[in-house]
């Protein structure tokens, strides 16, 4: 009998490990309705994928815009700011990149949306572990 409960629980906590939902940040930015995923919840040290979705103020998919992540963690006791930058890929409706959190703690983000010359940023705060 205590076999058949601690299984039971092991296929339980394997199935919600399965089945956690991606880090998700949604926010009005301008006008512009962002959504953006990471696919790990917490976010881990090393890569880490990023899904960035932008509808405008009509609810439409925006597509032809520049985007960009920007990513830091201020400076500490002995180590310097850490500064990184990396462009997104459209594919579909939704822009896609990689993210390398270098180390665990807190991360700076802001994605930069470039569009008919105007830039707008939605700046978000992760806990790398």
């Amino acid at each position: 009998m205590k076999r058949l409960i601690v299984f039971s629980l092991v296929v339980l906590l394997i199935a919600g490990v399965a089945y956690a939902k991606d880090y998700e940040v949604k926010k009005k930015v301008g006008e512009y309705e962002v959504k953006v995923k990471i696919d790990k919840n917490p976010p881990v040290v090393g890569d880490n994928n990023i899904e960035i979705e932008i509808k405008d103020a009509a609810s439409k998919y925006v597509t032809d815009a520049k985007v960009v992540v920007e990513y830091s963690m201020p400076a500490m006791p002995g180590m310097p700011t850490m500064n990184y930058k990396t462009d997104t890929e459209l594919k579909g409706d939704e822009y896609k990149a990689k993210i390398n959190l270098s180390m665990s703690g807190s991360w700076n983000i802001a994605v930069k949306i470039t569009r008919s010359g105007k830039t707008t940023t939605m700046k978000f705060n992760v806990d790398a572990r």
